[in-house]
Parts: C-alpha cells; sequence; structure tokens
C-alpha cells in the first residue's frame, strides 16, 4: 500500500490545495509516483475547482494516472459550498466511492496525498468529522496554518484535537501575501516554543523529510 498523507488545515481557505500541489511536486522529484485524491468537494456547480486542478498535476507527474477522471479524484460532489453534512441535504456520504477512489489510486502511487475539506472538525455526516478520515485511511496528518493574527491559537486548538485522538501529525506554516504582521505578531511565539517550525515556500525538502519518516 502506498503511504498515505492527510493534508487538512485550520480552517477553510488556508491553503489546502495549493499545499498539496507543492508537495505533489516536491515529491515527484525525488523519484516517487505520486497520486491524490480530494474524497469531498463541495461548491461544485460545474466541475470541481481544487479537483480540476489536482487532476491535472496528477496527469504531469504520473504517466499511469493519463486515464483517470475528475470522478477518480473527488469522488463526492456537492454543489452547495457548506460542510458536507449540511451540503449533502437528505443524500448520504457514498463511503464506498470514496474507499474506492483511494484504493484505485494507491495502485499507482508510491505516496498518495488525500485532501480534506474545510478544517479538522468540520462535520461529514452525523457520525464523522474531517478528521476521522486520518485514521480510516491509516495516513500521517499535514496541518497547515495561516500566518495572520490569531493563527498561533487556530494551530494550537488543532494540534490538541489531533493529538487527543493520537492521530500523528506534521505542520507548516502557509505565510500568504496579506498576512501582515507575522514577523512582530506571532514569530517570536514560534521561534520560543516550537523552533524549528518550517514556512511552505521557504521549508518544502525539510517538511518532505519529515513526512516521509
Amino acid at each position: 500500500m502506498a503511504q498515505h498523507i492527510f493534508i487538512t488545515a485550520t480552517n477553510t481557505e488556508i491553503g489546502k490545495t495549493y499545499t498539496t500541489v507543492k508537495l505533489m511536486h516536491a515529491l515527484s522529484a525525488r523519484g516517487l509516483h505520486v497520486g491524490v485524491v480530494k474524497p469531498i468537494e463541495t461548491g461544485v456547480t460545474t466541475a470541481p475547482e481544487d479537483g480540476t486542478l489536482l487532476l491535472q498535476e496528477l496527469k504531469q507527474l504520473n504517466p499511469q494516472a493519463w486515464p483517470l477522471d475528475i470522478d477518480d479524484i473527488v469522488p463526492v460532489q456537492f454543489p452547495l459550498p457548506a460542510a458536507p453534512y449540511v451540503a449533502r441535504g437528505s443524500a448520504s456520504i457514498d463511503w464506498h466511492a470514496i474507499d474506492s477512489a483511494v484504493e484505485a489510486m494507491d495502485a499507482i502511487c508510491d505516496v498518495c496525498l488525500i485532501e480534506g475539506a474545510g478544517g479538522l472538525l468540520v462535520p461529514v455526516d452525523a457520525q464523522t468529522d474531517m478528521i476521522d478520515l486520518i485514521p480510516r485511511y491509516r495516513a500521517k496528518a499535514l496541518l497547515v496554518a495561516h500566518c495572520r493574527l490569531g493563527g498561533i491559537n487556530d494551530l494550537r486548538l488543532s494540534l490538541e484535537a489531533l493529538e487527543r485522538r493520537g492521530i500523528a501529525a506534521e505542520w507548516v506554516l502557509n505565510c500568504r501575501e496579506g498576512d501582515a504582521g507575522f514577523d512582530e505578531t506571532s514569530r517570536p511565539w514560534f521561534d520560543t516554543v516550537v523552533p524549528g517550525w518550517h514556512r511552505l515556500k521557504e521549508d518544502i525538502e525539510q517538511l518532505c523529510d519529515a513526512l516521509l519518516l
């Protein structure tokens, strides 16, 4: 079975898909065959925006992915841009489709990146939160955090949720234009309390090393 890495974040719009693409390229550059699945995407009116990008990148990096289509990457899609629990309406989550997509991707890759929707405690159905998909697919978690004010609290809450469930995880900061004031308002805490922390753009290779351990 391929190694599984589950990409999650401290909230929505933090950069999970961007991070997933960066990892796909970095891992492929190491000679690894990469695969990718986004089990659920909401806000889909014509085609899944994130999933389409992931499929395009995958076909560039893994020749065995050429026969795949968007349903192989995003097996469950809903039009309402909301948590899956809400977006699904009266429908049920097709877990068989998700399991089958991950299993099929495993057959063509060394490392399968599984991208979650929203944050860790986003409800999927009455029994499942997004965090529950990590052990379901025997994955190591990568938590993507932002660099805006409030990021320390968001990161610590998410790490605490992972730790309570005994889920192995790495984390990375995705600092973007507009995340003003990080060096003044947040970096002193990171440097003092968690030395050796990673920024996505600058430290992608070190991040890959940690994820592949």
